[in-house]
Parts: C-alpha cells; sequence; structure tokens
C-alpha cells in the first residue's frame, strides 16, 4: 500500500534573514493521530524549531505554502499547486469507517463489498456521522 506524503515548505524573510522551512509529511502518521490535520505552517514550523507563540511563526503564517511530490492519494488533492488538505482528510476517514463497517455488514446483511453498494454506505456513513455527534 502506497503511503499518502507530500513535500510542504514555506519561504520568507524576517529580521533581514531568509528562511525556507521544508518537510516530507507523512499524511497517514497525521490522519490516524488526528481527526483533521494539523495547520502545515504548525507543522513546519515544529519541525524546524519555530515557537508557534513568536513573531517570526506570525510573519511565517503570512507566507504562502508550497506542495510538490505528493504520494499515494495525496496526488488526486494537489491542483495546479494548491493542495486540498481538508477533503483529503474528509475521504481518509471516510475510507476508514467504510474499511472499518465491511465485516459488520457482511456478517449482519451479507454483503460481501460495501463500496459496491453505495446508497447502503452513504447511510450507514451518514448514521456513523450522527453517532459521533450524539
Amino acid at each position: 500500500m502506497t503511503t499518502n506524503s507530500i513535500d510542504a515548505w514555506v519561504e520568507f524573510s524576517y529580521q533581514g534573514k531568509d528562511h525556507h522551512y521544508l518537510d516530507r509529511i507523512d499524511l497517514d502518521q497525521l490522519l490516524c493521530i488526528y481527526d483533521e490535520l494539523p495547520s502545515i505552517h504548525e507543522l513546519l514550523a515544529k519541525c524546524h524549531q519555530v515557537d508557534t507563540y513568536s513573531y517570526l511563526y506570525e510573519v511565517m503564517l503570512e507566507a504562502e505554502l508550497e506542495f510538490a511530490n505528493p504520494t499515494g492519494s495525496a496526488a488526486d488533492y494537489l491542483v495546479e499547486g494548491c493542495f486540498d488538505v481538508a477533503s483529503l482528510a474528509d475521504n481518509w476517514h471516510k475510507a476508514k469507517v467504510v474499511v472499518l463497517m465491511q465485516p459488520v455488514v457482511e456478517r449482519e446483511l451479507g454483503i460481501k463489498d460495501l463500496r459496491a453498494e453505495p446508497a447502503l454506505c452513504r447511510a450507514l456513513l451518514a448514521a456513523y456521522n450522527m453517532g459521533r455527534s450524539v
């Protein structure tokens, strides 16, 4: 299975010094930990020992993020340099829930592949999300 990852970087100047922070981000690892991905700016700051309560970080937040070299399904969410982190996270979590529901659906309803039943899959995902919000 291909991992979902991407190179992210930010370039900016602060107090006459140029900064270039780059990191390869393992999206699968982060999505296993968080429901929503943390800010990419925050990830880069932590990787490069930048205090998120500093003026340096505030200037960094104003700089545009750039992305390249996506792997796995992350490639589907990078379009013309713009990376749709929220959609990737949402679809990653939905796919994970479908995998978790599959044994129950097979045992209770005899359905071998839940993805082959899109209406049922949508209904179960909606029920799951309602249950999470209660």
